[in-house]
This record gives C-alpha cells, structure tokens and sequence, in this order.
C-alpha cells in the first residue's frame, strides 16, 4: 500500500493554475477527490469521483479510513493547516501530505499592508463557542490588529454590535470578500456603522480585518490575569482581583491544558486561565444555580463563551471529569476534594488552594505536608475615607492562605 494514498491540498480562486507542480499532480491523479462545492467547481476539469463534504465534519474521517490505500485529494482554501479542516484530517491521518497555499489571513494581511505576524488570526466559521464572536473579546486590546475568516456576510455586522458594546465602537472594520477572485471586493467603515446595520451585507466568502481602538472609558480587560472585580457580575463572594492575579501565576495557564475550579463561584478563575492562554479548556463545578448562571453570563462577556459549567459538589462531582492539567480549590475546599484532585491530576500538574478560615488554613498545613508544595499568606490593603469625606486610612482585607503544589 502506498503511503502518499492521502494528499490535503490547498486551493486559490485560480483553482488548478495557482498549484504548484507537485500539488496538481496530487490533483489531476486523484481517484477520489473530497471538497466544497466551490472546490469542485474549481477542479472541474480532473476527471475523479467526487465527494462533498459531509455533515457531521467525523463522518469525513471515516470516510476517508475506508478508501485508504486508493489515491485520494481532499481539497481546503488556502493553508490546510491554518485555521482548516486540515488540521484535523492531518491529526488523523499523519501519513498524510500537504500542500499549503496562500491563506485568505494572508491576503487579507496583504490588502491592508499588515504584517501578518503582528495580527491575531481568528476564525468564526464553523461550530463550538471558541467560533463565536464573543470568543474574540480576549483578543479586543487597544491597538490590536483581528484578522478573521467571517462566518457568512452577517458576521460584520456582528462583530461591529461587539466591538462597540465593549467600547471599541470607533474601530476600522474592513470586510474583504472573494479575495484573490475576480469578484473581489471590500467594503470599510466604523465598527459602529456596521453594528448599525446601514452598511451593505458583504458576501459570505469574506474575511475581516479590525484596528482595534478603545473609546475614552472603555474597559480595559487585558490577557494578564487579574482583571478588574467590576467586570465580573458575582454576589460578593469571588476570588478578589490580587489573589486573583496570584493563583492564576501559581496555575499557569498553558494552551489547550484543562482546568477544574472547583467551586466555582461567578467563574472568575476559570475564565481568567481561559483567557491566558489559546485553546486553554476549563470546567467549573458550583452547587449553587444562581452562580452557575453568573458563571455562564461572565463567560459569554469576556471572551471564554467555552467555560463547560457541572453542577455537583466534590469530591462526588469530580467522578467522571476528564483528568485536568490544573486544580482549584476555592469554595470546594475539604481533605476529601483535596485528594480526590490531587491522584486526578496529571503528571505535571498543578493544584492551587485558598483559605480565609483557621480551619481551613490548618488543613492547607496538613495537605502541605502530606503533598509537599508551598503555603504562602497574601495581605491586601486598600486606601479608603474615615467617615465621610475624611482621610484616607488603610483598611486590611481577610488574609488569604494559599497552597500551591505541583505533581
């Protein structure tokens, strides 16, 4: 059996004259070829049974596995491997070759004279909520330059209405559509402008460019652990924003790892690691439905719209988890949820604790010699008026006891 049978090519709006000599023949001796309709379309003079994609994307894979050893193309836009069904297919089938091409971040980049490795590259076509437009608030930063493949033409629109809720209404907002084709067009304008729906619906084949440029008083909601307690909507009970900032250090998001916060509260922690690193996953376990409904709500504002939220109490809700790259325990703090976290972990990594209590201090001292790690004590203290209108005097917050081990 030939181990080149599966060739992943990527494809321009010249359709077979933008390939490389290597990638057409890969094509025009397909025995079966897979793409859009687009991609046929462009292929049209390679005689080969064709297959379009199915629905769901898995049914491709296996699809795909029952022709092995028969010459067979799959054809994708622009670079397989960005942003791409490629990417999967190549994960699949890692005997897999090929052939890159021009990616529409490209030029997309190219049209607006940006550098491409000074843009984030998003995309909001396909499924799953790291697709959606709220998935792209981590990356609204004043200055920051978007490049993302559109989901259809109403994806302008969508990011504009965005983009000006969190105070960036001012932004340039390109939309390029049908690159590189002989229908290629674009249309600029005000991310408010588009939100207002008096901007003319792009085509579906379009990709966006942003500037991001924050308003006067905009939130700032940077990818530095930390963020502002406003910018959460909690009861009160959370993880404030300093011991915030020191936990998250302790966990050190790292992309596409799996984190459980286990009483969760609003969420903070969890969207926080989310926020700090790509791909990063978290799960939020919190008895309480008013905070899971917190939880989902902050999640959905500020950019972790992937935040998978279980109701149950530990350790009994962590039975069945995947096994997490990073643990903690704020309001699931027991002997029972400390153990149960620690053998779940692995190896690598990381458990954090916090404590306010005597009680539950002295259980962090136990766990600390039992696991080994470090025990640190963080004081706050924030200025603030003596009676109305007086001076300003030093008020300490509740000391927090923090536990940190890594396995």
């Amino acid at each position: 059996m030939s181990e080149l049978w599966l060739q992943i090519v990527g494809l321009g709006a010249d359709g077979l004259e933008g390939l490389r000599p290597a990638a057409r023949a890969a094509v025009e001796s397909a025995e079966v070829i897979f793409g859009a309709d687009r991609h046929h379309q462009l292929t049209l003079e390679v005689e080969a049974e064709r297959v379009a994609w199915p629905s769901p994307f898995d049914h491709l894979l296996n699809r795909l596995e029952a022709l092995r050893g028969r010459r067979v193309a799959v054809l994708v836009s622009g670079d397989p491997l960005w942003r791409s069904a490629g990417s999967r297919i190549a994960a699949a089938f890692p005997e897999a070759v090929v052939h890159p091409h021009v990616s529409a971040y490209q030029l997309a980049a190219a049209r607006m004279l940006w550098p491409v490795n000074g843009c984030e590259t998003l995309t909001l076509h396909g499924k799953g909520p790291e697709r959606s437009v709220a998935a792209m608030r981590v990356f609204v930063q004043p200055g920051a330059r978007l490049l993302a493949l559109a989901a259809d033409g109403d994806s302008a629109r969508a990011v504009g209405t965005a983009l000006t809720a969190w105070g960036y209404g001012q932004s340039p907002l390109r939309a390029m559509w049908d690159l590189d084709a002989e229908t290629e067009g674009w249309q600029e304008a005000p991310a408010s402008a588009w939100a207002s729906g008096k901007i003319p619906r792009p085509g579906d084949l379009c990709t966006l460019a942003v500037e991001c440029r924050a308003e006067a008083g905009a939130p700032l909601a940077p990818a530095v652990p930390g963020l502002a307690d406003e910018l959460f909507e909690h009861d009160g009970v959370m993880t404030k924003r300093e011991v915030r900032a020191a936990t998250l250090a302790r966990l050190a998001p790292a992309p596409g790892q799996l984190l459980w916060d286990v009483g969760c509260g609003c969420g903070s922690v969890a969207i926080e690691w989310m926020r700090g690193a790509r791909a990063a996953k978290a799960v939020g376990l919190e008895p309480r439905a008013d905070r899971r409904a917190m939880a989902a709500a902050n999640a959905q504002a500020l950019g972790a719209p992937g935040l998978v939220l279980k109701e149950g109490s530990a350790p009994e809700g962590l039975a069945g988890l995947p096994a997490p790259d990073a643990v903690f325990l704020g309001g699931g703090l027991s002997e029972a949820s400390a153990e149960a976290a620690w053998w779940a972990l692995s190896p690598g990594g990381r458990l954090v604790a916090n404590a306010v209590t005597l009680e539950s201090e002295a259980l962090l001292v136990r766990l600390a010699s039992r696991f080994g790690g470090e025990l640190s004590r963080i004081r706050i203290e924030r200025a603030s008026p003596v009676g109305k209108g007086g001076p300003l005097a030093w008020r300490p917050a509740m000391s927090v006891t923090q536990w940190s081990a890594r396995k």
